[in-house]
């Protein structure tokens, strides 16, 4: 029988959350909907850099309803809160949500504050991929047929010739030892276009490649 949780995933585009929504798939567990935040002033996802109109294209892809919340920038700790106050509200409203599901790995510290954030609202978390080796992890993503563009990373920790590079196998071979396989502790960050998650692929092209705070970031738009 089918599971009777209702899980709204929060989903940044990248290969974490959509293989955190394939493993729910797995488990006939009901995703009702896709959280994503974003950046006001670019309409994009914050560190992620993903345009508006390709999270919007992932989600049909799924084939779920997405719950955008704007985030100012630049944006404070109480300001988060509040909003995301706000969209939890929305989220009750439109979607009756049991659980709220996230792509966590291994950092206490991230699972310990959505915890504290969501202690007194009825609604219960899940992190369905917590735990799993990474090494392990990362090659069975790419085995299993998911595609993904790096779109961000971090040059103090690795290259910034990375950036813009697919997420399999080669870019996995290349990745200084030191480095998490799945980029858990921010090393990189991706965008996935294609997947056993989504009903069809997106064909997408990555163009401008600029260095901006500290990150290098690859533009991935729509294919021409």
């Amino acid at each position: 029988m089918p599971d009777a949780k209702r899980v709204v995933l929060s989903w940044s585009s990248g290969k974490d959350s959509a293989w955190t929504l394939y493993q729910l798939q797995q488990q006939n567990v009901e995703v009702v909907a896709l959280l994503t935040t974003f950046n006001e002033a670019f309409d994009r996802v914050a560190m992620h850099g993903t345009r508006r109109s390709l999270i919007e294209a992932q989600a049909e892809a799924a084939g779920l309803p997405l719950l955008p919340v704007q985030l100012p920038w630049p944006c404070s700790n109480q300001d988060y809160e509040a909003i995301m106050s706000e969209a939890l509200q929305t989220m009750r409203a439109d979607f009756n949500p049991t659980h709220i599901a996230f792509g966590d790995l291994y950092l206490e510290d991230v699972r310990d504050y959505r915890s504290k954030q969501m202690a007194d609202t009825g609604i219960d978390l899940l992190f369905p991929i917590w735990g799993q080796k990474t090494s392990d992890l990362a090659r069975t993503m790419v085995a299993t047929g998911l595609k993904a563009t790096l779109t961000c990373v971090n040059p103090k920790q690795i290259p910034p010739d990375f950036v813009g590079r697919e997420f399999d196998n080669a870019l996995l071979d290349a990745l200084p030892e030191e480095v998490d396989p799945c980029g858990e502790n921010g090393e990189f960050h991706s965008f996935v276009h294609a997947g056993p998650m989504f009903k069809h692929d997106l064909k997408v092209a990555t163009g401008e490649v600029v260095e901006r705070d500290g990150f290098w970031f690859a533009d991935v738009d729509f294919a021409p």
